[in-house]
């Protein structure tokens, strides 16, 4: 191999040229045949190209090395855009570099991966917040705060924007269902502190009890609004109102029994205000008394004090009478030797009545208030009918709505009196099998009183019966005269609605019952009357049980006739 580079004397340095030139001197010095030499040269040359060969290794190695953190720098900045919801970088201010070296590819990326790094720490952190936020507010309602102290997982995978704006939209909501809760927590602890106050109780250790972070001492906010603190206020709200129900019904009847007392015995007026804060709620409603201390436990028991020693008074003052008369009893059964009992068996069969006849009385009131009803629906029925005789009823004069008004409501309540008969009749034989006797009203029987309404009612069905037979017959004939005649003659005009003048049994009109029904007829053993002898006497007072318990319809006022003025005249 001929040797062509030389040492560079200018520059010092040493070339392949110039070793292999001064390998050559050496060989002619020495005399190296040409087949060593040429043999030497082949190996330099072979470890030349090795040398060259690891170059070019080592350089793709590093090419590929570059491309692959090229790849993996696009796939980092593509995964950052997605997450963050960026569609290029462009969007954020950095120019996309596609073309030139790798190094130059790198170089235009590495801005853009480091700012969508910052970006991606502090959505992150956004996140964070507002799901800690949402995590505190959910373990408040469930009450579990330990929730609140946990810390969340962010899904770094979404930290869009839209999907931050729903977890802030979430976080509004619950934030919202917060102060509401609150808002129902502050009316229930209040609602518990008035209770309190009028009962007379601590306030602290009953709302303490329901939740220990309820009392004042602690900050708005970190009251407990937990689904269970809210059922349980709502319970212990329920239960205070029922306390105070019956505290006041308590209360009204001491009050009661204090006036009676006090009326009994002519008790001066100074005594009695000393109890004017228990007889000013005699008859008030449960949520009028809001007077802190109003329906308190020593307030009632103060009042049953006095009570009992009012009883006490009263018994010893009846005892003094009572044996002031035992005494003349006595005188006056001694000379006739007639023994007596003594004044304590007879005070003890006095509270013995009143005792029994307060027990007939509770066994009474339910019967009597479907009484009073049934009378209420009976007086709107005989107003009904009155209403219904009235042609001017439909006239727009003052006050026709109002009586529209009540018209409808009374039809309603008129179809309602059979079953609230029936179920009066089953609830008296009912009572009257229980106790053994006849249940009375004002002295009359109550089953006789609605015997007889029940008998009244059909006879006036049956009276409505025959007068629309009556006017079906008339208006018949009426036809076939004409058909006769060939016109129409000129009916004998009926008799117009007749509007009953007599007083109404028991102080109203048409027999309509008022308050105190009587029936004379059954005290004798007897009905009232007749259905002939009803007829005739309608203008009169009747002593007797309702007459006119059926309102005629609209349809049928105004064929309201009776049988005979309904008999057409001849032609």
């Amino acid at each position: 191999m001929a040797v062509t580079d030389t040492e560079n004397p200018l520059l010092g340095e040493t070339t392949c040229s110039s070793l292999l030139h001064k390998l050559q001197e050496i060989w002619d010095e020495v005399g190296e045949n040409d087949e060593e030499r040429d043999k030497m040269l082949l190996q330099i040359e072979k470890e030349c190209l090795d040398v060259y060969k690891r170059k070019v290794e080592q350089a793709a190695k590093s090419r590929a090395q570059l491309l692959q953190a090229l790849s993996d720098a696009k796939i980092e900045l593509a995964s950052l855009l997605s997450a963050l919801g960026e569609k290029s970088i462009a969007g954020l201010g950095i120019p996309e570099k596609t073309s030139g070296t790798i190094k130059e590819q790198l170089a235009a990326i590495a801005p853009a991966l480091e700012q969508l790094w910052k970006q991606k720490e502090e959505r992150v952190k956004e996140f964070s917040d507002v799901q800690s936020q949402i995590q505190k507010i959910c373990g408040e309602i469930a009450g579990n705060l330990s929730l609140g102290d946990q810390a969340p997982s962010v899904d770094e995978s979404d930290l869009t924007l839209k999907k931050l704006d729903e977890y802030q939209a979430q976080l509004q909501e619950l934030q919202k269902e917060k102060s509401d809760r609150l808002h129902k927590v502050l009316e229930f602890v209040s609602t518990v502190h008035d209770l309190c106050g009028v009962l007379g109780m601590d306030f602290f250790s009953t709302v303490t009890e329901v939740h220990p972070s309820l009392n004042d001492s602690t900050g708005v906010q970190s009251k407990s609004i937990s689904n269970d603190t809210l059922a349980r206020l709502a319970k212990t709200v329920l239960a205070l109102k029922e306390d105070k129900k019956q505290r006041l019904h308590k209360l009204q009847e001491l009050a009661t029994q204090l006036i009676d007392l006090w009326n009994l015995m002519d008790t001066p007026s100074e005594e009695r205000r000393l109890f004017d804060h228990v007889t000013c709620n005699i008859s008030a409603y449960v949520d009028g008394v809001t007077v802190p201390g109003a329906l308190a436990l020593d307030l009632i028991e103060q009042a049953e004090v006095e009570v009992e020693r009012l009883d006490q008074l009263k018994a010893s003052r009846m005892k003094e009478i009572a044996f002031k008369r035992q005494g003349e009893l006595e005188e006056i059964f001694a000379r006739a030797h007639i023994e007596i009992d003594p004044p304590a068996e007879l005070l003890a069969d006095m509270d013995n009545q009143i005792a029994k006849a307060k027990e007939e009385a509770h066994s009474r009131k339910e019967i009597l208030d479907k009484v009073e009803k049934w009378m209420s629906a009976c007086e709107e029925e005989s107003w009904l009918e009155d209403y219904n005789r009235d042609e001017n009823r439909y006239n727009a004069s003052r006050g026709a709505h109002l009586n529209l008004k009540r018209a409808e409501k009374a039809r309603i309540l008129v179809n309602k009196i059979p079953a609230l008969v029936e179920t009066l009749v089953a609830k008296t034989r009912a009572w009257e099998e229980d106790h053994g006797i006849s249940f009375t009203y004002d002295g009359v029987p109550l089953l006789a009183m609605l015997d007889e309404y029940a008998m009244l009612r059909q006879e006036r069905e049956e009276e409505k019966r025959r007068m629309r037979e009556s006017k079906k017959f008339h208006e018949q004939q009426s036809s076939e005269q004409e058909s006769i005649f060939g016109s129409r003659p000129s009916p004998a005009r009926p008799a117009g609605p007749k509007k009953v003048v007599g007083a109404r049994a028991n102080g109203g009109v048409n027999g309509t019952p008022s308050r105190r029904l009587s029936l004379n007829a059954h005290q004798n053993g007897s009905r009232s009357t007749t259905k002939e002898g009803k007829r005739e006497s309608t203008g009169s007072i009747r002593p007797a049980a309702p007459v006119n318990y059926v309102a005629i319809s609209k349809e049928d006022s105004a064929s309201h006739v009776s049988v005979s003025d309904a008999v057409p005249a001849s032609p």
